[in-house]
């Protein structure tokens, strides 16, 4: 059934008339701004990404540190 919905999509036709019906719907002026939301929302979103990467590695390295000050007897045992 999920098929059948996106059959239109298998053309060249089908996605012009897709097109043509997001333009009619929403209109020529909301389709910049939406394009403009979207790219932000994308560039906000990796920052993010890359931030929380940051924020993670300082954390995992602040935790280390406090587990081998806290038992260093564990930080000499061989892995």
């Amino acid at each position: 059934m999920l098929a059948a919905m996106f059959a239109i999509l298998d053309s060249e036709w089908g996605i012009i008339a897709v097109l043509i019906a997001v333009v009619v719907l929403f209109g020529s002026t909301q389709l910049p701004k939406f394009a403009r939301s979207l790219g932000s929302a994308h560039s906000e979103f990796k920052k993010g990404l890359s931030e929380g990467g940051k924020d993670g590695d300082a954390k995992a390295a602040q935790a280390d540190q406090k587990a081998t000050a806290a038992d260093p007897a564990e930080s000499t045992k061989p892995e």
